[in-house]
């Protein structure tokens, strides 16, 4: 790992919860750090920090974060699933109830890292109607301890996930302003209609010369009538 620079990976968190159904009570932690093998990933996951430390050859860099959680998480009952793109962790939270964590993270401050992933995400008054098919399934489990992620469902396969829904980028951000569309055609109208009134203005005053020309060109010239009268 040496001359490899040390980079903060993108976190995108959801969650669930419930005061009486502890599978329907946890986190949903996805951590972008892709072509990570197995050997080189390394997770320590405590009741109330998770540390992430990855290297990637292929990219020349290390992945490494470090999490302090709102509230307690269960690890013995917490899974994950690692593929060639990120790492997924279904944290189960500790404490059964209703209410949502207000954040992830116990500092209040704002981190560039983490985002919310608003594919997963449900309001919390939502939740139950939320369908199963949306969250993930067949994850590995975590294990105790987690030193070097032996308890992990490998690289290989799905598990159940929808990967189409953990990309994050399209929708409505995406899609250009409507707005500047109407005013670059507005534009485009006025600009497309000046030059018409010039080149008829151009073609007026050229024919307006042109005339001009024939009609002095009509008139005789005063030297010839003089020597017609003399004669």
């Amino acid at each position: 790992m040496s001359g490899a620079t040390q980079t903060t990976p993108e976190v995108v968190w959801a969650q669930r919860s419930s005061k009486h159904d502890e599978e329907r009570n946890y986190i949903l932690l996805t951590i972008a750090a892709p072509d990570i093998p197995p050997k080189s990933l390394k997770v320590d996951l405590k009741p109330t920090s998770l540390t992430f430390t990855g290297h990637s050859e292929t990219k020349k860099t290390t992945y490494h974060v470090e999490l302090v959680f709102y509230e307690e998480i269960d690890p013995e009952k917490s899974q994950t699933h690692h593929t060639s793109r990120d790492v997924i962790f279904k944290l189960r939270k500790k404490e059964l109830k209703e209410e949502y964590w207000p954040r992830l993270l116990k500092d209040s401050k704002r981190v560039h890292f983490l985002k919310t992933d608003f594919d997963k995400w449900v309001d919390e008054d939502e939740q139950d109607a939320a369908p199963d098919d949306d969250l993930p399934g067949g994850m590995g489990g975590m294990g105790g301890g987690m030193p070097g992620m032996e308890g992990m469902g490998g690289e290989g396969g799905f598990g159940g996930i929808d990967f189409s829904k953990l990309g994050g980028g399209a929708g409505a951000g995406g899609m250009p302003d409507m707005g500047d569309l109407g005013g670059d055609e507005d534009d485009e109208d006025e600009d497309n209609e000046m030059p018409d009134l010039e080149d008829e203005g151009e073609e007026e005053g050229g024919k307006g010369k042109g005339k001009g020309k024939e009609e002095e060109g009509d008139e005789e010239p005063a030297g010839k009538k003089i020597i017609e009268e003399v004669s």
